[in-house]
Formats: structure tokens, C-alpha cells, sequence
């Protein structure tokens, strides 16, 4: 094994290094203290020798030991992604199904022969971008009837392999993460432009597979828009489409590559439509009297064809939690970009909208002062925001010791339901907070995408439970949230992905026919079921332990 360039955490989000400082922490104690009234106290954040591993069931045959490892400090890495009910166990020392082998392959010839032994060994396979995932797409916990489990991580290939000029394209490897892909574009001055709010943390084939939702707000809103062909290795063979501006050949194949989440096969690589970097830059925060004003702002900004880079809709809480309001109102942060140019036009013609449906918006200066932070704040509002949002996936390893049970979920609806769709979510969240809790629960809206048919609302909840408690508090929430969408005629995921927390959502929302078809599309690339079991669906003829239902270990 080669020295890696970092030590990833495996307790939260990032590297060892990165998180929230000591006075950020002790700001965030004292803020929650003084909200719930009680001392905030939990276990300190566990080390690698507290947790203990079941010994691995696989080895690697002589010609892999060089890109293999059971370290137990990557093991725990790469046990679990990193969402509530992950962050939690990994604090009550709970890891009973780590992966077996974790495996770096640096060429393409390595996965093939990685999922030919994981075939032969009657080993499931797990791909592993960088385990950002927030819904349990990467955890092995395949059940009894796989004799191991190898995790794939692809971090190792993370090359930009060609760069086609003419054509604005990119070859990529699927194991580069944002900073290393982007770092490699511009030199050529070029982006992908695709920024999550796991970028720095999460690969092109994460966002391949997952259909990651990224950077724009408005038109270009999935990694689907820049993809222009996929190879991926699966156990029958390499799979490898086209690069074509557009095809109307029959269903698409790379269609069936994202959104797969690893149930196929491993994505090793993908041609992506570039950009030329953007030149020109304008953007405003704007304030509205209620979410709905700002929503009717929103619908009206995206049917007339403007297509704002930045299109968020904050309501009041939610835009005062981020520093972007008093919490008096609902902002609005909106943006435009061009490489080619200037966007004076577009933004005066966006404000004239915004105008009319009540929206309000000031200078630089008294959004900074309206922000809290005075004119000091760079950026004002806009800024703030943005802070807040990067920051926001530090803050679950300190709060989670504390008992708070928090999380997000997203969706996407259409225009006509959406006043319902929000009320609706809001009172079913508020009620299962305030049973499962006993106390009352907070629950905030916002916009990432939009679109002229529709918005995709955003919610995050906060309540205060028991660390002891969290685990089945975080399920029992987080099934009454699938069903609620479900219910109210929204999507079980935008753009979070499916993995096993959204897939009773999934199976509800999805024809049982398309799902048949899904299934048997995976016994024709994986007839033995190995590729990440669980996920998405079960493989036909195989018992996975995981069937539809939340995580429960």
C-alpha cells in the first residue's frame, strides 16, 4: 500500500483536521444550551481501538495484496457513509458489519480482476466514491448470505485523461474529486462546474451513479446535464457508450448508468461537456413577506426562460439560521453567471419579476447589515448563506453526542401542489418531532433547484431527543418524513440519492413493472447478485437482510 494524502475521518464529515474549532464548538454549546434550556454534554468523538472489528473473512489472492487492505483505521472509514444514523452508531461504538477487505485499484484492469475474485470468493462488492453519501449507499451490510465484502475505493483513479478542445469534453476517471478535477481543468481553462455541497469530499462517479444535484439552480440542475458517455466494469464485462451530443437511438444506456448507485457495475470513467469559466457575475438578495410570496417569484423567474445560476429560496427561519436574514422574512438568494457576457440584462430583467410578486432587495452594504454580520461581511447575505451551507456538515459530530436529532431530506414537486406539499410536510414534521421527542421540533424549507414545472423544497429538522434514544428517535422521524412525501405527491429524492434509507420511498413511487425490468437488467450484468446488495433494489434469488426498511443496526 502507498502512503495515502490524507486521513479521513471516520467518526463526521472530512479529514482529520477539518471540522468546527474549539470556539466554534463552545458558540454552538452555548447557542443550543440557551435554545433547549439544558446543558449540552455527550461521549467525545471514539478512537479507532474503542470500537471492535470481527476479524476479516476474505483474502486477497497474491496479485491484489499490493492495492488491498484490512487496516482496522480504513475499515472503520469505510464501514458506514456519513449520515445521522452512521454518525450515531460510529459514537455508540456500533460497527458490526465492517467491509472485509478494502481494495485501491489504480487501473482499470484491477477492478476487473477485484470483481472477478469478489464473484469467485461469493463476495459482495461495494463501489466507494468518497463515502459522502447520506442515505446508506455504501455501507456493506449485505446479510448471511455473502461469505465477505470488499469495498472498492476508486480514489486512486482520479485523473483527467483527455481534454477534446473542439468539442469542449472532458475524459475523466471516476475516482476524482472535485478539487483534483476541477484543479486539472484549468489549466486548459475549462470547469465542470458542478459543485455539491459535498464537493470537496464526494468524486465524478459518486455524482455519476447518485444523479448528484450541483452548482445551478436552474437548466443544468443534475450531473446528468454534462454527462456525454459512461464506461463501467461490470462482472459480465466493460460496458461503454458513445460520445454523442444527443441520440434519439433508443432507450439510452447511460441513462441506465445514473442513478445505478453501484448495483451494476463500477463506473471507471466518463466523458463530461465542460465550461468555459465564468467572466461575469451578478447577484442580489431579495426579501419577501412569506415563502409563498418568494415561491410565486421563484415559478415566475424560471417560466421565463432567464435561468438564474442561483435561484434559493430561504424561508425566515431557515435564512435566519444561515445569517441571512433577522428572520423576519424570506430571502431569496439569486444569481447570474456568464464566461461569454455581461449579466446586467438578465439580472435587471429578474428583478423586475421579483419586484412584482413583493420582492425586495437592497445594496451590498445593507445586505451585509442585514446579515448581522455589518458591512464587514463579505458578501452580505449572499455570503452568509454560503458559509453556512459549506459549514453545515461539520456540526452533526458535535451535536449528535448532545441527543439533537437532525437531518434533511429533499424532494421535488410540481407547482400547482406545492403550497400543500409544504404545509403538509411541515405539520406531519412538527407532529412526529414532538411525539418522538416529547418536545417541540423545529422544521425550515428552502429551494436548491427550481424549475418551470416545479421547485425542489429542501427541509431540514432539529429536536432535541436522547444520544441513548437517537438511533430509533432518527427512524422513527425519518419513515414518517419518507411517508409524508410520499403521501403529498412529492419524490422520495431529488438529488440525495436512494441507498437503503429512501427505498420504501422508492419502491412506492417507482411502476412495479420499471422495477421488474430494473431487476432483471441487473441479473443480466450481475447474475450472481454481488454489486452492492441492498441498494436501489435486492438482487434476484438473493437474501440481502436489508429489504425496503430503514437501517436498524
Amino acid at each position: 500500500m502507498t502512503e495515502k494524502k490524507t486521513l479521513r475521518k471516520f467518526w463526521g464529515w472530512g479529514d482529520v483536521g477539518q471540522g468546527l474549532d474549539a470556539n466554534e464548538q463552545e458558540a454552538l454549546r452555548q447557542r443550543y444550551a440557551a435554545g433547549y434550556g439544558v446543558e449540552m454534554r455527550g461521549p467525545a468523538a471514539p478512537r479507532a481501538e474503542e470500537i471492535p472489528l470481527r476479524a476479516p473473512r476474505l483474502q486477497p489472492p497474491a496479485s491484489l495484496r499490493s492495492i488491498t487492505t484490512t487496516d482496522p483505521w480504513e475499515r472503520l472509514v469505510h464501514a458506514y457513509g456519513r449520515s445521522y444514523p452512521d454518525i450515531v452508531r460510529i459514537f455508540h461504538r456500533q460497527v458490526p458489519e465492517p467491509p472485509d477487505v478494502i481494495a485501491y485499484p489504480e487501473t482499470e484492469a484491477q477492478v476487473i480482476e477485484l470483481l472477478d475474485w469478489a464473484d469467485s470468493a461469493g463476495a459482495a462488492a461495494i463501489p466507494y466514491g468518497r463515502g459522502s453519501s447520506v442515505v446508506g449507499g455504501v455501507e456493506p451490510a449485505v446479510g448471511d448470505s455473502y461469505r465477505g465484502s470488499i469495498t472498492i475505493d476508486l480514489e486512486r483513479m482520479n485523473k483527467v485523461l483527455e481534454v477534446d478542445r473542439v468539442s469542449r469534453a472532458a475524459r475523466i476517471q471516476a475516482g476524482a474529486r472535485g478539487p483534483e478535477l476541477e484543479a486539472q481543468l484549468k489549466p486548459h481553462g475549462y470547469t465542470l462546474r458542478h459543485f455539491p455541497q459535498s464537493f470537496e469530499h464526494s468524486t465524478l462517479g459518486g455524482w455519476i451513479v447518485t444523479r448528484s444535484g450541483g452548482h445551478f439552480a436552474t437548466l443544468y440542475t443534475h450531473i446528468d446535464d454534462f454527462v456525454e458517455s459512461t464506461r463501467m466494469v461490470t462482472p459480465r464485462g466493460v460496458m461503454e457508450t458513445r460520445r454523442l451530443p444527443g441520440s434519439g437511438a433508443g432507450p439510452s444506456p447511460d441513462r441506465l448508468v445514473l442513478g445505478s448507485e453501484g448495483i451494476l457495475g463500477i463506473l471507471t470513467e466518463a466523458w463530461m461537456r465542460l465550461q468555459d469559466v465564468p467572466r461575469f457575475r451578478g447577484s442580489r438578495a431579495v426579501r419577501f413577506d412569506s415563502m409563498m410570496a418568494g415561491a410565486a417569484a421563484v415559478r415566475a423567474l424560471t417560466q421565463a426562460g432567464l435561468y438564474p445560476a442561483n435561484c434559493r429560496l430561504l424561508d425566515a427561519e431557515e435564512a435566519a439560521s444561515a445569517g441571512a436574514s433577522d428572520g423576519t422574512h424570506a430571502t431569496m438568494v439569486l444569481g447570474f453567471e456568464s464566461a461569454d457576457h455581461p449579466v446586467d440584462a438578465w439580472m435587471t430583467r429578474a428583478l423586475e419579476l421579483v419586484r412584482d410578486h413583493g420582492g425586495r432587495y437592497q445594496t451590498a452594504e445593507e445586505e451585509a447589515a442585514a446579515a448581522g454580520g455589518g458591512a464587514s461581511h463579505r458578501g452580505g447575505a449572499v455570503g452568509a448563506w454560503r458559509d453556512a451551507f459549506l459549514r453545515a456538515p461539520f456540526y452533526r459530530e458535535v451535536t449528535v453526542p448532545w441527543g439533537v436529532v437532525g437531518e434533511t431530506f429533499e424532494s421535488a414537486c410540481t407547482w400547482d401542489r406545492f403550497a400543500e406539499f409544504h404545509d403538509g410536510i411541515k405539520a406531519a414534521m412538527q407532529k412526529v418531532l414532538r411525539e418522538v421527542t416529547g418536545r417541540p421540533g423545529r422544521i425550515t424549507c428552502r429551494f436548491t433547484h427550481a424549475y418551470p414545472d416545479g421547485p425542489a423544497p429542501y427541509f431540514s429538522y432539529q429536536a432535541l431527543g436522547t444520544f441513548d434514544g437517537a438511533l430509533a428517535q432518527w427512524r422513527e422521524i425519518k419513515q414518517a418524513a419518507n411517508e409524508a412525501v410520499i403521501a403529498h405527491g412529492g419524490t422520495i429524492t431529488h438529488h440525495h440519492a436512494v441507498g437503503r434509507d429512501h427505498r420504501p420511498g422508492y419502491e412506492k413511487e417507482t411502476p412495479a413493472l420499471f422495477l421488474a425490468a430494473l431487476a432483471a437488467a441487473k441479473k443480466a450484468v450481475d447474475p450472481n447478485g454481488i454489486m452492492n446488495p441492498g441498494v436501489l433494489i435486492d438482487p434476484i434469488g438473493r437474501s440481502v437482510g436489508v429489504t425496503g426498511a430503514l437501517r436498524t443496526s
